[in-house]
């Protein structure tokens, strides 16, 4: 799942930390998560510039990553590159320690540093720092300073961070809470004048390629004088498919859907004609009332699509039905997880679906998202990942877990995209099934 800040390792890292090493679940593998700290970390990190894993400095042990003052390991980067990319670690600082964690990092004649923003990692309290510093824990180093919403862990206890670089945005996350929002690149990949503009006030403005790549090294500084420790780095390629995934919209016509719009129906006149593709976008009119879903059934899978309302035409409502069930109708016994513009990331129980949801956000069949601020302007496009997990349904919204079900029905079920009043747009729509 994802962290609450998340979508960040999946089912897991939501719980209380622990001292012993995690494991991937099979929800944390269908969304595409792999684990680098575990007994194969060194054959996923290298040295900055170097061939293999460093001989000295960085060890690995226990499900740990970790470097002593003095260590002279230098700089850890992945032997992968990313664009965008999901990052959550658990990390441990000693005192007065000073690191980071840099992204879309290149291997240029100067350091890490000079090409990869950096999520800092900074022991405040004894490094003297305050908290809401560009160069604090969490700042987006030198560029955006953590918001005052922050909390941090005790010198040598565990807090919880998490990167996350999706369609433009960068986030950083420090204990569940998002701290740096930055709006970086625009549709095209091209950097925004925000962004230009930061890095043109911060030490980086002569550093050439520094925050611009287009893909790069995830890289873990040895800042020298530092006494670290990571465990729980999970990472996740999110332009990458999903493992075994299947791709439940062709970008063509509606093949492997069934339309279902009873006033139409009635009228006996095609039901398909709510909905057209162009471009490669399923577009619904929104009238009338309906759905498409799938023509085959699934249990337990993560499902991530994208959708937005049409700019020209306002805000307005839809839904995704997880695990319908039953007879065609309006609306068919279901899961609901809301699309309504300024509600993406409720739950709507349909014809008393078996589910338990949070008390104090129920009202009858709504329960309520955990926060706002998740969806993106109308027009621009968002996306939900949803897992469906045995008896556990989460929703994330554009990489924050806004709702969790437990107790819900296991059975199997259509997936349904409502037509529900307004011009809605989808695209991207692909599914992993859990083993």
């Amino acid at each position: 799942m994802l962290i609450p800040m998340t979508a960040a390792a999946l089912l897991t890292v939501n719980g209380p930390v622990t001292s012993a090493p995690p494991a991937l679940s099979a929800a944390d593998s269908a969304a595409g998560w792999a684990l680098y700290t575990g007994s194969n970390a060194s054959t996923l990190w290298r040295g900055y510039k170097e061939k293999g894993f460093p001989s000295k400095g960085w060890k690995i042990e226990n499900g740990e990553l970790s470097i002593s003052k003095g260590g002279g390991g230098g700089d850890l980067i992945t032997k992968e590159q990313f664009a965008d990319v999901e990052m959550s670690f658990q990390f441990r600082l000693g005192e007065k320690a000073n690191s980071g964690v840099m992204w879309r990092v290149a291997e240029t004649d100067g350091p890490s540093y000079m090409t990869g923003p950096e999520y800092q990692l900074l022991e405040d309290a004894t490094y003297g720092a305050k908290p809401t510093d560009p160069h604090a824990c969490a700042a987006l180093y030198d560029l955006y300073p953590p918001g005052a919403n922050k909390t941090t862990k005790p010198v040598g206890q565990w807090n919880e961070g998490r990167i996350y670089i999706r369609n433009g945005l960068v986030q950083h996350w420090l204990n569940g809470k998002k701290v740096v929002e930055a709006r970086a690149f625009d549709a095209a990949g091209k950097p925004t004048k925000e962004w230009s503009d930061k890095i043109a006030a911060s030490k980086f403005k002569d550093a050439k390629g520094f925050g611009v790549q287009p893909k790069g090294h995830l890289a873990i500084q040895d800042h020298g004088d530092t006494e670290l420790a990571l465990r729980d780095v999970r990472i996740r390629d999110l332009a990458a498919p999903l493992p075994g995934e299947i791709s439940l919209f062709n970008g063509k016509d509606l093949t492997g859907w069934k339309a279902v719009v009873p006033d139409l129906a009635a009228k006996q006149q095609p039901e398909t004609q709510v909905w057209e593709v162009r471009d490669g976008v399923l577009i619904c009119k929104g009238s009338p009332a309906g759905y498409i879903r799938t023509e085959k059934d699934y249990t337990s899978y993560v499902l991530r699509l994208e959708w937005r309302f049409n700019p020209a035409k306002g805000p307005g409502n839809s839904g995704v039905l997880l695990r319908m069930v039953g007879a065609d109708k309006v609306w068919p016994k279901s899961v609901e997880a809301q699309l309504e513009s300024g509600n993406a990331g409720d739950f709507w129980n349909i014809d008393n679906f078996v589910m338990t949801a949070a008390k104090d956000r129920t009202n009858g069949r709504n329960t309520k998202k955990t926060h706002e601020g998740a969806e993106r302007p109308v027009g621009e496009w968002n996306e939900y990942e949803i897992i469906v997990d045995g008896g556990t349904v989460v929703l994330n919204v554009n990489g924050e877990e806004l709702n969790r079900a437990t107790g819900v029905e296991v059975v199997p079920g259509k997936i349904c995209l409502q037509s529900e009043g307004a011009e809605i747009q989808f695209r991207n729509i692909r599914l992993s099934p859990l083993k």
